[in-house]
């Protein structure tokens, strides 16, 4: 029986991790705004702003976990989040003034960064070379599975216990889930490749000052801004969309649909990169998302707005597996955690601007038709700047390294 490649546990581990940092983090802000709001009676926007600064926070813990991932083995960057993020938890227990929370926010959003999206994708992209979308779809569909599943689960807990009775529980779900799971597990990278004289050989890829002046990057990074823009807006606000048009039952059900088919799309995605061009499928998923953004403008109707949903979903999982995809398809394993580090740190304009501007918008004209049109028009203005991102044809002579024998990655 052939012997399981290691790089699969590291992928099961960081499952865990991201499905217990999106269900407590990510997906639980708004059950952490109601809880505060009617605990404290701090007004929904003031929570709100500190939802923002959690998104702020984690834009630059992102820039710190990449630094700290070049340099040091990710566990420690990974457990270090754990213990912040488990801190930041049981600290919301006892907030009372408005100081406090905006700290605790600061400091979960940094933990939140250390244990996301950064290092989960630097150590797929380090494991894997020709089955990387496939482990990368695996890896980042327990963002998808800690929405479905914790954040139901800590808001029935905190309705039943309260913040002070919720919080420590929530908080060592938080730290076992994550910090002894990556000690046991998780390691930096396979053995490194060996030259003749047996030395290690440095991993293949662009260094980060070049990376991030290229023009690629600077395309992708925007073309991804946008992207979020539509997408986190569009996720925020489709359950009032259709409770507004239909009815609260309809809006569930939407919601359910979009992140069902988000799970299924990953999957799909990743399989069907693994046979088609990476750049191409981006075009094509940003399309659809304008599409899904579009349907969901212009109709009245339940079905349509399932439809819309659907549709939706299908493009939210592929769309946030494409941009560390890319970026590691060009750039390569050697600066990856700093040069993607740096690109989610800048696509969070779009993932904070995306809710506030569809709400504006809604306020504005008082429906979701212009709002969701805008959210079209993002999108398409992505599909157009991933248009105009050119591959560089090969990378400059000094920075590449040794390309790293696949294998059974």
């Amino acid at each position: 029986m052939p012997r399981i490649y290691y790089g699969w546990y590291v992928v099961a581990a960081l499952f865990v991790m991201l499905t217990v940092a999106s269900g407590l983090a990510f997906y639980n802000l708004s059950v952490y705004m109601n809880a505060l709001v009617a605990a404290h009676g701090f007004p929904v926007g003031v929570v709100s702003s500190a939802t923002a600064l959690f998104f702020v926070a984690s834009g630059c813990g992102g820039l710190l976990a990449g630094r700290m991932i070049s340099r040091f083995d990710p566990r420690w960057t990974i457990a270090l989040g754990g213990v912040a993020g488990a801190l930041a938890l049981l600290a919301l227990a006892g907030i009372r003034e408005l100081w406090q929370l905006y700290l605790v926010y600061a400091l979960f959003g940094v933990g939140h960064a250390m244990v996301s999206l950064v290092p989960a994708t630097t150590l797929v992209t380090r494991w894997f070379d020709q089955k990387r979308s496939v482990a990368l779809s695996v890896a980042s569909t327990g963002l998808s599975v800690g929405g479905i599943l914790l954040t139901p689960a800590s808001a029935a807990l905190i309705s039943h216990l309260g913040l002070e009775g919720a919080m420590p529980r929530l908080a060592w779900l938080w730290f076992l889930g994550i910090v002894p799971l990556t000690l046991l597990v998780v390691r930096a990278g396979p053995p490194p490749v060996l030259d003749a004289r047996g030395v290690a050989q440095e991993a293949s890829g662009w260094q980060y000052p070049a990376a991030v002046r290229s023009g690629f990057f600077r395309l992708v990074t925007a073309a991804w801004v946008l992207a979020m823009l539509a997408q986190v807006g569009g996720i925020a606000h489709l359950f009032n969309l259709a409770a507004t048009r239909v009815d609260t039952s309809v809006a569930a059900t939407a919601v359910s649909l979009m992140a069902s088919a988000s799970i299924i799309g990953r999957f799909a995605g990743g399989w069907l990169l693994t046979r088609v061009d990476t750049r191409r499928f981006a075009l094509v998923c940003l399309l659809a998302q304008s599409a899904s953004m579009l349907v969901l403008a212009l109709t009245m109707q339940r079905m349509g707005i399932f439809y819309g949903a659907l549709l939706f979903g299908l493009t939210v999982g592929n769309l946030l597996m494409l941009q560390p995809l890319l970026l590691a398809e060009v750039y390569g394993a050697r600066d990856y955690g700093r040069i993607f580090s740096l690109s989610q740190w800048l696509t969070t304009l779009g993932v904070a601007a995306g809710p506030l501007l569809i709400g504006v918008l809604y306020d504005l004209q008082g429906g979701y038709r212009l709002s969701f049109m805008v959210a079209a028009c993002a999108s398409l203005g992505g599909w157009l700047l991933v248009m105009l991102a050119r591959v560089p044809a090969e990378q400059p002579e000094q920075q590449v390294g040794a390309t790293p024998a696949a294998g059974s990655r």
